[in-house]
């Protein structure tokens, strides 16, 4: 394969991944899934293929609390449409069945962010977040007692994170 026809095929691969996510995703959450879980593109490759894919307008780039968003434009989707036949149905095969299984622990991973800080008086402070893309929609600031607790609690967070929320809304808006 020549590098003109490889190009356009890493360009087709990020853009059928995009397509299959159909969330907004960071550029982290890209390189790991087409380069250090599977191999479908290079580090190298995968960093100037974003690039590319922004340059042409494939691809839209925004930021939201210090991380880099990107999503496929509606040209990215009628070129997939249109030459998405150039990428080996093994591949595809490939990035569905992956996709699938993996979309919600990129996803919790990208919007339930956690952190912990030991503070001047010896306590605490366990912060804990759901991001989306758009905003933050919810923020707690918890003040524990000593570092296991806010680990505890940090490990916690995003396995207990959807159900905490469902619980603070029907608590406090229903």
């Amino acid at each position: 394969m020549d590098s003109d026809d490889q190009t356009s095929l890493n360009k087709l691969t990020l853009l059928y991944v995009f397509e299959a996510m159909d969330i907004p995703i960071t550029s982290n959450t890209i390189i790991e899934m087409c380069t250090s879980r599977n191999t479908w593109l290079t580090y190298m490759d995968c960093t100037l293929t974003i690039s590319q894919l922004i340059e042409a307008g494939f691809i839209h780039q925004f930021s939201r609390e210090k991380n880099s968003y990107y999503n496929i434009t509606p040209d990215g989707r009628s070129c997939l449409d249109h030459f998405y036949t150039r990428i080996p149905a093994s591949r595809r095969t490939e990035i569905t069945e992956y996709v699938k299984g993996n979309r919600m622990i990129y996803r919790r991973k990208q919007e339930y962010y956690r952190n912990y800080f030991k503070n001047a008086d010896g306590t605490y402070t366990v912060q804990l977040k759901i991001i989306d893309p758009v905003q933050t929609t919810l923020e707690i600031k918890l003040i524990v007692s000593n570092r296991n607790t806010a680990k505890a609690v940090y490990n916690k967070w995003e396995d207990r994170a959807a159900q905490i929320y469902y619980t603070l809304h029907e608590e406090l808006i229903d």
